[in-house]
């Protein structure tokens, strides 16, 4: 066992990168809302990138520690307030977590997703098809007081950082207790931005509605700051203007298709939907706009009452940002596996 769960927090998830070739069935892929922080909570503790971790929004829980040896852990994304045995708990690095110590993750400061990743995963690596839950909520497992949590085995190199760190943790410990020890290394700033501020801006490319907009609606489109609702969840993120509503010039009754993440979708009253992670396989709504999929993450961390604006850009660059971030992902890994502790 990993953890005994003393408090779940306000929505905290088994979450992995989703599945994969099950649209036409109608299954929603699901998956980690910011699939950056958990690719790199995962990473950071000697895991593939899609292992299974805690998916935690707005407020985290407090856990303690059940496994005899301790764990590694790491915490990527919103920046929360944590803290083990009222020791801070430093983000978006490993982190030796003492057995029988407390892990306390309060609220967010900003942002509005974090990831808590152990070596081995939470409840083993992901199965074939995934964990996620998506809407209807067959697989979605809410946690309360009381319930356990696995892990799986660690990788080789985790278990050399763990004892490596438990070694830390016992020297440096004082009043007869451990403190935990963070590895001397972290995520690069590029794959750490987390959180999306009170400004954030969505880079995107037109959708297949686009042309059924006014001149002046396109033009609000880009120039207009829009607020995020607090009826948005994994499905989707409401944008309210500020203004009137954003309205087609022509609109015409469509048949439903088959929608991403990313895609802006119109409803009749005028308010943006950007859909998330765990959206519908098909939708009615046209698409004026597509997020950019680089730019998701960022949108996982927009939180309600938050300032969000769009910025147009080609499809070509859309593509290439993706390819960075996979690169920054790529080059993570490859370094991660290098890393050693002096003797």
């Amino acid at each position: 066992m990993a953890f005994h769960v003393l408090h779940p927090g306000m929505m905290m998830e088994l979450q992995d990168l989703g599945r994969s070739g099950r649209r036409s069935q109608g299954m929603p892929a699901g998956g980690a809302m910011d699939a950056i922080a958990l690719q790199t909570a995962n990473l950071l503790c000697g895991n593939e990138r899609g292992a299974v971790a805690l998916e935690l929004t707005l407020s985290g829980p407090q856990l303690r520690v059940e496994a005899p040896e301790g764990l590694l852990a790491a915490l990527c994304g919103a920046d929360m307030e944590a803290a083990v045995d009222g020791w801070p708990l430093p983000t978006w690095r490993a982190v030796y977590l003492p057995a029988g110590s407390i892990v306390a993750i309060g609220r967010a400061r900003s942002g509005c997703r974090a990831y808590l990743a152990v070596a081995g995963g939470v409840g083993g690596l992901s199965e074939p098809g995934g964990v996620s839950a998506g809407p209807p909520a067959a697989v979605a497992r809410r946690f309360a007081a009381g319930d356990a949590l696995a892990c799986g085995e660690p990788s080789a190199r985790a278990a050399a950082w763990t004892a490596a760190l438990a070694q830390r943790a016992a020297i440096g410990a004082s009043g007869g207790g451990l403190c935990p020890a963070a590895a001397p290394w972290l995520a690069p700033r590029l794959m750490a931005r987390g959180a999306a501020g009170p400004g954030t801006v969505l880079r995107a490319v037109p959708g297949a509605a686009y042309g059924q907009l006014s001149e002046a609606a396109r033009m609000r489109l880009w120039r207009e700051r829009l607020t995020a609702s607090p009826v948005s969840d994994r499905m989707g993120v409401r944008l309210q203007p500020d203004g009137p509503p954003i309205m087609l010039e022509h609109r015409a009754d469509i048949l439903s298709h088959g929608v991403l993440p990313g895609a802006v979708q119109l409803p009749p009253g005028g308010a943006p939907v950007v859909l998330g992670a765990g959206c519908q396989t098909t939708g009615g709504y046209p698409v004026i706009l597509h997020v950019v999929s680089a730019d998701m993450p960022l949108l996982a961390q927009v939180r309600p009452g938050d300032k969000v604006r769009f910025a147009s850009v080609e499809l070509e660059e859309a593509q290439q940002l993706q390819l960075q971030q996979e690169r920054e992902l790529n080059l993570l890994d490859a370094a991660l596996r290098l890393k050693v502790f002096p003797s």
